[in-house]
């Protein structure tokens, strides 16, 4: 294996973890920014109301999202194995 095919695979495995945790990242940003807008409106200082939206919105994610990444992450395993049994 040469040292372009590693730095692809690598290059692929970056583009496939940002393909999956991206959507995680977005939901919790937008949860995230929405609680700190109602807390600034309402004065509510609260530190622990983030957490449970939070939560609740990733876990959400998570369970519609699976699919998707269980796919995604067997076909960069697929690529990989492929790679390494052709040599």
């Amino acid at each position: 294996m040469t040292g372009a095919e590693v730095l692809d695979i690598g290059r692929e495995a970056i583009f496939v973890l940002l393909k999956v945790s991206g959507p995680f990242m977005i939901i919790a940003l937008a949860v995230g920014l929405t609680i700190a807008l109602f807390q600034a409106l309402t004065q509510v200082q609260e530190m622990t109301l983030v957490f449970v939206p939070k939560i609740v919105a990733i876990f959400i994610t998570l369970l519609i999202m699976l699919p998707f990444m269980g796919t995604t992450l067997s076909s960069l395993m697929t690529m990989i194995f492929d790679r390494i049994a052709t040599g």
